[in-house]
């Protein structure tokens, strides 16, 4: 079938009408129209505008995928500085929402969900074609919903490039099934054809192809002319030079001299611990320096030899020198590139009477070629020109970075023109990133910047503009590069230099036909302007894979790319790197592709023509991945699958401000009830030492009766004098009158005010909000008790003090002076008796204090001299007038002996507690005019006591907010102080925390999880059992399980300030109250409102288990899991193992065996568990990562546990350290060395070998006892630490999965359990937490192949620099160093 212009033509396109914009040329709105008609390739020249028809393309169309269409708009262009540039240029001239899609973004990792919303945000997406090709490929996006697709650039569509596999691979293959649902193609390019030296009557042949592929023509315009009147077109010229080589002698020396390097730098490779591909790759990467030195030295001269050395072992990119390496590599091949740098410098004069300047001289000596002279001497003919604007291109990034450096020594002194570079970053020569190379194009534009020293990318890749003369030091590759660069110099009369060796005629006859190429290419297109487009010969016989559900698809051509990738995605370490193995048989025309062990499919065979074997076997391989669900429904790998989701999951949202629970027991609304019945508890305080005070008890009343564990529990309190013992008991109901509840609110209104206050400014608005009675407020009582010998009950005497007026005083106390004891006296509010101001509560409004009295000093009145020390003889009736400008009138009467009222402090804190001040302790003299008296009778150890019951009562409300919580839980009862225990926070500063419980858990939950999943997915790979299970534990999902079940508002996470006790019975309107129902449709009250961490909730959520597990057992323990929402069970399947191996003949069973003390009923297991990656024979199926996987969690749950229950009084915080140095790869690496397992383990890898056998070298010659690996200076292969791991994982699935045994078996081998005396911290975590105590400052630096740590402690500076095999090593040992040097000179 032929297809000419009209019938590439949609339904659409009918509808569609140009949209140039005011300002677009001539030629540019004749492209737009044939745009909109027909499948168009642009072909004009650089800088004539092409982008710009593409946007006016874009605005005709926008109407077919503005939002809310699902259907968009695809920009291709070739590189990745492109995406930025082109999309900017949209957003200027068009109001479409723009896109934009590179690698590094890790677009490799999306899926569909992602895309989708991309597609439902943007309507044009700016990317690079392998892309928009895995995202078909993938079905992750649909062709048919891109309305129009621009391919810049689309002279590379051809081959195997991205460009040509989305034409051929869905283009064609949609416009063959008949679909009209195809995409505008609109390509632009500055050359059609991509040649080296083809002859010109090819051309046509190659237009006519890209045509095909394109399914498109060519527009151009009919002549020249009509460009040039809009573009200025350079003037093209040849810049001839003499090659005179070096001299012979001086050649050779140099020659020989690398050569000499080289050798001795791969000898020296044998004294370093590298593993055989690392060294092949060292070699490799030494012989193309040396080569690219010497091409240096030919092409450019010693000088820049010189230069391009000293550049190489000067870079500091971690990926320097083509790709990476370990430190000990790269520090040999930056020494080789070093003392290159100094032979070729022994070659250059030094001194005064040498310069750089001196070109013919140099060259001369060989110092420079005559072609490096031919570039200076052209530039500095250009000296004249104002503003000059150059691009030097060049073939290699090594010699834009010399060149640079050169014209930057020799060219300022001639005309102060500035020197840049610009290159490619894909080299790995050094590490220019896009921002730089922007900033230069940018410096270039503004006349900041001169020259500019460039690769091919800016042929095609940034936009430069404003250039007059463009240097073609190395010649252009192909016409498609010549035309590009040529198009560089766009300024008015600019000029284009070819450099070419004299007398290389070959050379010039080819550039000569690039010259005359564009002219080619133009006639060609117009002779053929009216030829259809024929269809794209049909490739579906090409066998492929198309997965129904998703149109997601693998071709016999894309199956090898997509098998290495998905092996890529395979569990690594770094003596093992996961891919494919074939084996092909050309003569019988098979092939077998050996998959890694932790691949579900191990084994594939194909039968195919030799031509295709591999691909063939690859794609059988892809069908069968996909299969058993290692590849996806969209062909991604499941790992890639897994960690998408990970990545969704850790976007998860959480807002900080989350509510504080208050327990609804002690809330109520007031009751209009005649009566009131309370439930009285007796708080009774008892101290373990002498105080001056004695504490009364007091009775603490609630609406409802408290849970047993709470009404008759017992705590302490703490305080700088000692401990208190605090115990409640339930007294029994008391049935109150409104007007009896009414006095018991007064009285602790007023006490507790007075308290948090020191001062009676809130008090009467306290008072005042008794009487209003709407909504709910705290309604409990603390009052005083009678101290009766049978039975406490409530001291009304006390409590009806409250507000006494002196009338009624002086009528209850008229009989009071006839004994004597008792006279009247003169206060703020009137006549007192003796007896009622004594034992009360006072205020002195001229100094704002608050008092406690204690007797009245009948030796001492207002005519008396200060008790005051440093008083002299001052009278108190001087001091006050003196002081306060107070005249006493009353100074015959008695003076009170009164105290500074008592300050309120938290007496839950672990932390010590700050003395009270001088004053607070003292008793002063009152004249009692000045008093105004607030409670009486009270006396100082009633308020005393009164101190400490906010404390008491944080207590009591945090039991009942656990209490609430473990309502919550259903089936399952444990204590209430368990759970406190479990929801407080270390930053409480309480007298425990939940970190303990929190270690417990989080090893349980691993353990469950672990073993859930093993058994489940008996198919998955160690990294995706890893993926899922953190996508399960991770704190993200632990939190928001949590808050499922609204955990959050129960957590304790703030330390006690009793300044923010509410006081019970103040009117709701002193605080808010609000009311909150729990998923079980319970009410809570929300109290306020603070800022808790997402891990402050996953926390809780673990030590919660902990708490259920150290008391339920595990079966509570999962019931909580499985209340939370952490589904897990236990219910053991049995695995259906591969056929059954000869283990004897692989590993020696009965030694292993006898070590472990246990005897395996499935004896491949024992194999798989010895297996390292690396050993891939056929016979063994898997190697030991599951099962390590799986051991790793089931130790780490047996000894956390362990460890808690042998030491059940540690404090918090201790386990969690004994566990770190007791569950730690180093630890099981040193007990298998001790145990001689390394001598069975299966592996074939030259890296391990060597580490293992340095690593027992090493332990033999030291005198290490202790088995708590971090201990140690040896660095231990991982390997050796996962081994006992899935040996344990090994012995727990052989038993049945029962831990006991796997306790049983390892534990001997593990030795000497650590214990609280022994235990030891990793030192970078010791150092830090020094550092942060006493706040030194701590600085660390790492290089190649070292680490260093300094501390800054009393003007003292601690340092040491480690090295070591590793960089964690070296971590380590530097800090061990730091930290022993700080030890011994400060005496921490």
């Amino acid at each position: 079938m032929t297809m000419d212009a009209d019938a590439m033509e949609t339904e659409t396109t009918d509808q569609v009408s140009a949209s140039p914009l005011h300002f677009a040329r001539s030629y540019q709105v004749e492209a737009l129209e044939k745009a909109i008609k027909q499948n168009t390739i642009v072909f004009l020249e650089t800088g004539s505008g092409k982008t710009l028809i593409a946007i006016m393309l874009l605005r005709s169309y926008a109407y077919l995928f503005r939002k809310p269409s699902p259907c968009f708009c695809v920009f291709l262009v070739p590189q990745v500085v492109l995406v930025t540039q082109q999309a900017e240029a949209l957003k200027m001239h068009t109001d479409l929402k723009v896109g934009m899609y590179w690698g590094d973004m890790g677009v490799d990792f999306w899926d569909s969900s992602t895309w989708k919303q991309e597609v439902d945000k943007y309507e044009v997406l700016v990317m690079t074609p392998a892309i928009l090709l895995d995202a078909l490929r993938h079905s992750f996006l649909s062709l048919s919903m891109i309305k129009v697709l621009i391919v810049d650039e689309c002279h590379h569509a051809g081959g195997k490039h991205p460009y040509a596999c989305i034409m051929r691979e869905f283009y064609h293959k949609e416009l063959n099934s008949g679909t009209s649902n195809v995409p505008r193609i609109f390509g632009m390019t500055a050359s059609l054809v991509k040649t080296k030296g083809e002859n010109l009557d090819s051309y046509w042949k190659k237009i006519h192809e890209l045509e095909t592929l394109m399914n498109s023509k060519v527009y151009t315009c009919e002549n020249e002319s009509v460009l040039a009147g809009f573009v200025p077109f350079s003037t093209p010229s040849f810049k001839y030079y003499q090659h005179i080589k070096i001299p012979s002698p001086k050649r050779a020396s140099l020659v020989e001299k690398l050569e000499r390097l080289t050798i001795k730098h791969r000898l020296s490779l044998g004294t370093l611990d590298l593993n055989s591909s690392t060294v092949d790759s060292v070699e490799k990467r030494l012989l193309r320096i040396s080569s690219t030195l010497t091409y240096c030295l030919d092409d450019l001269g010693i000088l820049l030899a010189q230069k391009a050395a000293q550049s190489l072992s000067a870079s500091q990119n971690d990926s320097f020198l083509w790709g990476e390496l370990n430190m000990f590599s790269v520090a040999l091949v930056k020494k080789f590139c070093s003392d290159a740098s100094q032979e070729f410098l022994a070659e250059i004069p030094q001194g005064l009477n040498w310069s750089v300047a001196n070109i013919n001289g140099n060259a001369e000596a060989g110092l420079l070629t005559l072609k490096t002279v031919c570039l200076i001497e052209t530039l500095l003919g250009y000296s004249s020109l104002e503003n000059i604007r150059c691009i030097i291109f060049v073939d290699r990034v090594i010699t834009a970075i010399v060149l640079e450096s050169l014209l930057a020594e020799i060219l300022p002194n001639c005309n102060n023109w500035k020197t840049k570079y610009v290159a490619g970053n894909n080299s790995g020569l050094q590490n220019q990133t896009r921002k730089k190379q922007n900033e230069i194009v940018e410096d270039f534009r503004r006349g900041l910047v001169n020259i500019i020293v460039a690769t091919s990318i800016l042929e095609e890749g940034l936009d430069v503009q404003s250039c007059n003369l463009v240097i073609r030091f190395d010649p252009a590759s192909n016409i498609c590069s010549f035309i590009q660069s040529r198009g560089r110099a766009r300024m008015q009369n600019s000029d284009y230099l070819m450099m070419v060796e004299s007398g290389d005629l070959l050379t010039q006859s080819r550039l000569m036909k690039y010259l005359s190429g564009g002219k080619r290419m133009r006639e060609e297109s117009l002779d053929h302007s009216l030829v259809p487009c024929p269809p794209l010969p049909d490739d579906s016989d090409e066998p492929l894979f198309r997965v129904e559900s998703t149109g997601a698809t693998v071709t016999l051509s894309s199956s090898v790319s997509l098998i290495y990738h998905y092996c890529s995605r395979l569990p690594s370490d770094e003596y093992f790197k996961p891919a494919p193995r074939f084996d092909v048989n050309k003569d019988q025309g098979s092939c077998t592709l050996y998959l890694p062990k932790s691949c579900p499919v191990k084994e594939v065979k194909a039968e195919a023509n030799n031509k295709v074997l591999k691909q063939a076997v690859c794609l059988k391989a892809c069908i069968q991945l996909h299969k058993v669900g290692a590849l996806s429904d969209h062909l991604v790998p499941d790992m890639v699958v897994a960690e998408t989701v990970s990545q969704k999951l850790e976007k998860i949202q959480y807002n900080t401000e989350q509510p504080c629970y208050f327990p609804p027991e002690l809330v109520s609304q007031f009751s209009a009830q005649p009566e009131t019945t309370y439930h009285f508890y007796l708080i009774r305080m008892k101290p373990n030492s002498p105080r001056n005070f004695h504490l009364n008890d007091v009775l603490l009343g609630t609406r409802v009766v408290l849970e047993d564990d709470i009404g008759n529990t017992s705590f302490r309190l703490e305080d700088h004098r000692g401990t208190i013992a605090v115990t409640l008991s339930y007294v029994g109901a008391f049935h109150l009158t409104q007007e009896e509840v009414l006095f018991c609110r007064r009285f602790q209104i007023t006490l507790f005010r007075v308290l948090l206050d020191h001062s009676v400014e809130n008090l009467m608005e306290a008072l005042n909000g008794l009487h209003l009675r709407d909504g709910v407020a705290l309604d409990y009582l603390l009052v005083p008790s009678t101290h009766s010998h049978e039975t406490s009950l409530i001291d009304w005497e006390v409590i009806r003090s409250v507000n006494l007026t002196s009338h009624e005083v002086l009528e209850k106390h008229e009989n009071c002076s006839t004994n004597g004891a008792s006279r009247i006296l003169h206060t703020k509010d009137g006549l007192f008796c003796t007896c009622v101001v004594q034992n009360a509560l006072v205020y002195t409004p001229h100094n704002g204090y608050v008092y406690c009295t204690k007797g009245v000093l009948n030796n001492l009145n207002g005519n008396s001299l200060l008790t005051k020390r440093n008083s002299g003889d001052q009278t108190y009736i001087e001091y006050y007038e003196e002081r306060h400008g107070i005249q006493l009138n009353f100074v015959d009467e008695p003076l009170l002996n009164g105290r500074h009222i008592f300050t309120l402090h938290s007496y839950l804190h672990m932390a010590k507690k700050k003395k009270e001040k001088e004053h607070d302790r003292e008793f002063v003299e009152l004249p009692p005019e000045l008093c105004h008296v607030i409670l009486s009778p009270i006396s100082v150890d009633m308020i005393y006591s009164y101190t400490f019951i906010p404390s008491v009562m944080q207590r009591i409300e945090s039991l009942l907010i656990a209490y609430n919580l473990k309502k919550s839980i259903p089936k399952v009862n444990i204590p209430t102080i368990k759970v406190l225990e479990a929801i407080t926070t270390k930053k409480c500063e309480d007298q425990f925390h939940l970190e303990s419980l929190e270690t417990l858990g989080d090893s349980f939950l691993k353990y469950a999880v672990c073993q859930q999943l093993f058994q489940h997915c008996h198919t998955h790979h160690e990294g995706l059992l890893s993926t899922k299970k953190d996508g399960m534990i991770s704190n993200v999902m632990l939190c928001q399980f949590g808050c499922q079940q609204k955990l959050q508002g129960f957590i304790r996470d703030e330390c006690f300030e009793p300044k923010g006790w509410m006081v019970p019975g103040q009117s709701s309107a002193a605080y808010s109250l609000v009311n909150d129902t729990l998923p079980e449709s319970r009410n809570i009250y929300v109290a306020s409102r603070r800022n808790l961490k997402r891990k402050s909730v996953a926390d809780v959520v673990e030590s919660l288990i902990g708490a259920y597990l150290s008391e339920g057992g595990e079966l509570a323990a999962l019931m909580f899991m499985n209340w939370v929402g952490i589904k897990v069970d236990f219910t053991t399947t049995k695995i259906q193992r591969d056929s059954p191996i000869q283990a004897e003949k692989l590993v020696n069973v009965g030694y292993m065996e006898s070590l472990l003390n246990y005897s395996f009923e499935d004896k491949s297991l024992l194999v798989e568990a010895l297996t390292h990656g690396s050993y891939m024979m056929p016979e063994i199926p898997r190697c030991y990562q599951r099962l390590e996987f799986l051991g790793d969690s089931v130790l780490d749950y047996l000894i956390t546990k362990h460890l808690y229950d042998k030491y059940p009084c540690l404090s918090p915080g201790l386990l969690t350290d004994m566990r770190s140095a007791s569950v730690n790869n180093e630890c099981y690496a040193l007990v298998a060395v001790k145990a001689n397992l390394h001598k069975h383990i299966l592996y074939a890898s030259h890296h391990l070998h060597k580490h293992i056998s340095r690593t027992v070298s090493e332990f033999e010659q030291s005198s290490l006892q202790s088995t708590f690996g971090w201990e140690s200076d040896i660095s231990f292969p991982k390997v050796l630490g996962d081994v006992i791991e899935s040996l344990a994982g090994a012995i727990f699935v052989d038993s049945g999965y029962n831990k006991e045994v796997v306790f049983a078996s390892i534990k001997p081998l593990l030795g000497c359990m650590i214990t609280p005396e022994t235990v030891k911290l990793h030192p970078v975590r010791e150092l830090t937490e020094l550092c942060q105590k006493w706040q030194f400052e701590l600085s660390k630096a790492k290089d190649f192949d070292s680490f260093t740590v300094e501390v800054k402690a009393k003007e003292m500076s601690f340092a040491h620099t480690a090295k070591a095999s590793d960089k964690k090593m070296a971590k380590k040992l530097a800090y061990k160093e730091v930290l022993n040097l700080l030890k011994n000179s400060l005496d921490y």
